[in-house]
Parts: C-alpha cells; structure tokens; sequence
C-alpha cells in the first residue's frame, strides 16, 4: 500500500512555510525542508528560516543540520529526506517536503543517475576560467553537451561546474535521468504556489528590505567573527554575498540590498521555470498566506488522503 507524502513547491516569496505550517496542523503533520540554505545553522535571516517558537510545535527536519564549511549534495540531500519521510509515516504522521530548491526536490521523488564524486581540483581550475571570461563555462558545456546545457541558466555557476565534472570525469555523454532509482512506496500530491509576478516581487521586494533591517548584515559579521571565511558554499548565496561584499568595502549597504532584490526576482523566475516541467504538480495562482488557497488546500490534502 503506498503511503502519502505532500510536497509544497514554488518560488521564493511565496509562502510556503505558511501554508505548510497550516496543513501540517491540520492533519498531523512533520515538515521537511527542502531549502539547500537552511540546512545550514547559522545563516538565518537571510534564508527567512521561520524560528522555532513560530512553529506550533511541529517537528521540521534538515533546518540548522550542517556547519558552513560543509558540502551536502543532492544525493545526500534524497538520502536523508527519504530516510526521515520513512520516519514520519512510521510515527502515523504526515511528511510534508517545502522548499524551492528544485534539483533537492528532483533527487529525492526521482532518484539521481550514478555519478562520479567531487574533484575539487577540477571545479577549481573551471571556476578560474569561468572568472577569466564570463560565459566560458557555459560555451564549453554547450560544445561537449548540448542538451545539458540547453537546461541550465548561463550564470548558474555551480550547475554547470558540476555537468562539466561529470562530463570530464567519466569521458561520456551525462548519463539519462531514466537511469535513476524514484522514490517508491508512496503517492504524492506535489503544490505549486505561482502567485502574480508584479505581487511576487512586491513581496521579494519586502522581504529583502525587511532582511536587512533584521540585521542581516550583522549576522554576516557575527558568521566571520566566529570563524566563517566567508569562502564557505553559504556566503555564495543571495543576499549572504551581497553583505559579505558590503563588509569588505565592495559595496554601499544600498547597493547590497539593491542587488540582493534584483538578483532575488531573477532566482523566483528561475525556480518558476524550473518548477513548471513537471508535469505533476498542481498550481495555486496567489501566496500560501492566503486565506482562499489555505482552503482549497485544506480540501486538497483531507480528499487526497481519502482516495
């Protein structure tokens, strides 16, 4: 018998955490992060990581799980998430995946083909030559690979070092996601919020001015005085870059926070594309805050669980 997993998908801004919050109290719910940002302790405003006393007392798992110097790849990330959803469903609970973060959300429902390990030696010597020239990185993948490349934005950075590695290591075309193990045992109801786009970016907007005023640049500090290099897989992120740039004299706090909203807006389109493939999920035009889609959700979930 398969058991039932919820997934709550979209881009940043959307509310989310909000709407999960509302469906795990309303049919015993445990979250499970799906956020590669906040599985990391520390770096907390900056990833609107909700506190603990705003939880209810619901259990949510891979948040403030990894120190900064350290790695987690997808591959890590499917085999935690499914090792705590197998908890949850054996607790009688019901597991709840929330985050944006796509590729995370891939591995864990679809399975990872087998690839080869880091070679930090050969993701270092293509990060220089992507520091060289701009759009190397992504002119060399579409030369060895063009489908791959096809699917990935030319500034993700870190997507394409990888298809690069994997390309390089095995001397092979990238292997078919065909060949990967999916997630069996279990019947998804997977939500997507695509709430509009001028009202997402209000909401980025808002979100990035109410960051910085929370202090997000003196968390940064905080990071660096506690041993933090600021080379940590973290500070590449939004908004942790832009206040690590405005702490070492590279940009004005204006500046950082400017950046951090236009590059944000940007990051939501990207997520939006890469969500709006899979065919699977079912979408909700407005924000998880609201009251009409807490409802129609409520009544998703109580009838997907009955079926």
């Amino acid at each position: 018998m398969e058991r039932p997993l919820v997934a709550i998908v979209g881009p940043t801004a959307s509310g989310k955490s909000e709407l999960a919050l509302r469906l795990a109290e309303a049919f015993s719910g445990e979250i499970v992060n799906c956020d590669a940002l906040q599985l990391y302790r520390g770096f907390d405003i900056g990833t609107a990581k909700m506190p603990a006393a705003a939880r209810h007392g619901i259990p949510h798992h891979l948040i403030d799980v990894l120190d900064p110097p350290k790695r987690f790849s997808a591959g890590d990330y499917a085999r935690s998430a499914r090792e705590i959803i197998a908890g949850i469903t054996s607790r009688g609970h019901l597991p709840l995946v929330v985050g944006g973060t796509g590729f995370y959300l891939r591995a864990l429902l679809d399975g990872l083909p087998a690839l080869p390990g880091r070679d930090d030696a050969l993701r270092g010597r293509l990060s220089l030559r992507e520091q060289h020239r701009s759009g190397a990185l992504h002119r060399l993948l579409r030369r060895l690979e063009p489908a791959a490349a096809a699917r990935i934005h030319c500034h993700d950075i870190q997507k394409l070092i990888r298809a690069l590695e994997i390309r390089l290591l095995t001397r092979t075309a990238l292997p078919a996601p065909s060949s990967a193990a999916p997630f069996d045992g279990f019947r998804l109801l997977l939500i997507g919020l695509a709430p509009d786009r001028s009202l997402l970016a209000d909401a980025i907007g808002a979100r990035t001015r109410k960051m910085f005023e929370a202090g997000l640049i003196e968390e940064v500090r905080q990071l660096l005085q506690r041993g933090c290099s600021g080379d940590e897989k973290p500070f590449e992120s939004l908004g942790y870059k832009q206040a690590l740039a405005h702490l070492r004299g590279q940009m004005s706090r204006e500046q950082a926070l400017e950046s951090t909203e236009i590059e944000t807006r940007q990051y939501a389109r990207r997520q939006l594309t890469w969500f709006r493939r899979d065919q699977r999920i079912v979408w909700l035009a407005k924000f998880g805050s609201d009251s009409a889609v807490v409802g129609d959700c409520l009544q998703m979930v109580r009838k997907f669980l009955q079926d």
